[in-house]
């Protein structure tokens, strides 16, 4: 799921990064080269729908990353962090002393 959710949200963006780019600042944009006369869509509906679009696709990327943070899968970040520290826990660190008995080993008699 989360797969999924990452690449509608690249999906999104590459749709929002080519809507901007298509608009012109000073309104012209996309339908500064259809001019004529007897279009179906004219210059401001082209506008329009640009900026509608834009504000879509914007919901949708900001829906699309809450949901993406909601199912981001935990249980696999945990296994890992426990696994890493227990390695942790358990290194040896070669710079410590080695702790040498205190006091001498007792002798066995052996002459029986």
């Amino acid at each position: 799921m989360y797969a999924f959710i990452t690449v509608l949200i690249f999906i999104v963006c590459i749709l929002l990064v080519l809507i901007v780019l298509v608009q012109n600042s000073k309104g012209g944009g996309l339908a500064s080269n259809f001019q004529s006369s007897g279009q179906v869509m004219g210059v401001r509906k082209t506008a329009d729908f640009l900026e509608k679009a834009t504000w879509v696709l914007a919901g949708a990327l900001l829906f699309l990353s809450v949901m993406g943070s909601a199912v981001i899968p935990r249980e696999q970040a945990g296994a890992e962090q426990s696994r890493i520290q227990e390695q942790i826990e358990n290194t040896v660190d070669p710079t410590q002393v080695p702790n040498f008995p205190t006091t001498p080993p007792a002798i066995e008699d052996t002459t029986q």
